[in-house]
C-alpha cells in the first residue's frame, strides 16, 4: 500500500489523460493508411493503367498470348461502340493460331509477345 506523497504523485502521473492521446492515435491511423496506399494500391493502379494502354494499342499483326495460353497473331479487330474514346474490353479480336482462327475478347489477352511493323515486314520480304 502506498502511503507517501511521492507514491500518490506517481499514480496520478501514470493515469491517462482523456484528450492528449487522441492526436497521436489519429496520426498513427493516417500513417498506416498512407503506407497502405503507397505500398499496395498505387502500384496496382499503375499496372492496370499500363495494361489498358497496351490493350488499347493492339493492332493487326501483333503476336499475343491469351489468358488460356493460346499464342496467336491478330488478324482482325472488331470494335464495339466507343464511349468517349475509351477502349472497351469486350471488343472482339480475331487471332490466327496455327491453321485455325479464334475470336477472343480484348480483355482476355494476357500480354503482347511481339509487334510487327510494316517497315520490318517490307524489309523481310524483298520483291522477287
Amino acid at each position: 500500500m502506498i502511503t507517501s506523497a511521492a507514491g500518490l504523485l506517481l499514480l496520478q502521473a501514470a493515469a491517462p489523460t482523456p484528450g492528449g492521446s487522441m492526436t497521436g492515435l489519429i496520426f498513427q491511423i493516417a500513417a498506416i493508411i498512407a503506407i497502405f496506399y503507397f505500398i499496395m494500391l498505387r502500384p496496382q493502379q499503375k499496372q492496370r493503367k499500363q495494361r489498358e494502354a497496351t490493350l488499347s494499342a493492339l493492332k493487326r499483326g501483333d503476336e499475343i498470348v491469351t489468358t488460356g495460353g493460346i499464342v496467336g497473331e491478330i488478324v482482325h479487330i472488331r470494335e464495339t461502340s466507343k464511349e468517349a474514346g475509351a477502349t472497351r474490353m469486350d471488343d472482339r479480336i480475331t487471332i490466327k493460331s496455327g491453321e485455325s482462327r479464334l475470336i477472343v475478347e480484348r480483355g482476355r489477352i494476357e500480354r503482347v509477345v511481339g509487334a510487327t511493323t510494316s517497315s520490318a515486314a517490307a524489309t523481310s520480304n524483298p520483291p522477287a
